[in-house]
């Protein structure tokens, strides 16, 4: 059965799909991380070399939203207080008033999140987790919808700082964002000749496409989506794998399963059913669960990565039949 609203949603995603790909060339599965992101009501960490697109692809994103964006570009001088905000006295009135950081808004772009050590990552926990933030004891409940999107290089590149356990997990989705083919870089290059410039996205055709109350509705579409019990039991199972593989010294918790049947959701949605399937949850797995293991230290010499393991596991747990 087919819900009467799924195919808004479906819309939406196609709208929003179209922006991005206005400016973005062989984006697709930033894309995807990115409207699975919004529409389960989590964020997004895209991981890349520098010169791959994320940023343009958040800006895109932001801006074919057509909400409140901010960009906070992480350095290791950032302060907690540049992310939250603080209080400021005034002399006049003698009294102490609040002042937001640029964290209150709908789309934040936490540019080179890996930039800063981890005590001001750590700014963003309450934010990305309760949808607010305290100033000196006073709670400031930001905009709805609200949603990170943090970009990162790689950790072996010079100057950065890992991301702990604690923030990465808040991520809803790890997105790598890869060179792209020749055939996509080719039309890049294309798109560059005739006049493309990324530093003006407007003139290129990138415009808003929805509104704050179409993403809130859609989120709620998202929420009734119907999962069967053997659906959600093959999520555990994927995820209880995790935990008994011997190549990883920490397994996916609850909280990663959670994610996982909200992803799946959410991608069920964008393609405009209202119940959920198996190949959803597959497909939401890669974006949702490696960012979230540890590789045991032999293993990962011997060349062990998390994404592979995470393949391996969806190719031996069994798929309920529908």
């Amino acid at each position: 059965m087919i819900d009467e609203r799924s195919p808004s949603t479906a819309d939406l995603a196609r709208r929003l799909r179209g922006a991005i790909d206005a400016s973005i060339v062989g984006g697709e599965r930033i894309a995807f991380g990115l409207l699975v992101a919004m529409f389960a009501g989590g964020h997004a960490l895209i991981e890349g070399v520098p010169g791959t697109g994320k940023t343009l692809a958040v800006r895109t994103f932001a801006l074919a939203l057509g909400l409140t964006f901010r960009r906070i570009q992480f350095t290791p001088d950032l302060m907690p207080s540049d992310v939250t905000g603080t209080t400021v006295f005034n002399p006049r009135s003698g009294e102490f008033s609040l002042r937001p950081g640029p964290i209150v808004t709908n789309v934040l772009l936490a540019d080179e999140i890996n930039r800063t050590p981890p005590k001001t990552q750590a700014a963003l926990l309450e934010a990305m987790e309760e949808s607010r933030v305290t100033i000196d004891g006073s709670p400031i409940e930001l905009p709805a919808p609200f949603m990170v999107c943090a970009t990162q290089n790689p950790i072996e590149y010079e100057g950065t700082y890992p991301l702990p356990e604690a923030q990465l997990d808040r991520f809803l989705v790890k997105i790598d964002a890869s060179y792209p083919s020749e055939s996509d870089e080719l039309r890049l290059l294309e798109r560059v000749a005739t006049g493309f410039d990324a530093r003006r996205l407007e003139a290129s055709g990138v415009a808003s496409v929805t509104t704050a109350a179409e993403l809130l509705a859609a989120r709620e579409t998202v929420r009734r989506s119907t999962c069967s019990p053997e659906v959600r039991t093959y999520v555990y199972r994927i995820v209880e794998a995790t935990r008994t593989n011997p190549r990883l010294s920490l397994g996916a918790s609850p909280r990663a399963g959670v994610c996982v049947l909200l992803a799946a959701q959410a991608a069920a949605a964008i393609d405009g059913r209202d119940f959920t399937t198996p190949d959803d949850v597959k497909e939401v797995v890669p974006f949702v669960l490696p960012h979230r293991l540890i590789v045991r230290p032999e293993a990962e010499i011997e060349g062990a990565r998390a994404r592979e393991i995470v393949a391996d596991l969806l190719s031996t747990v069994a798929v309920p039949r529908s």
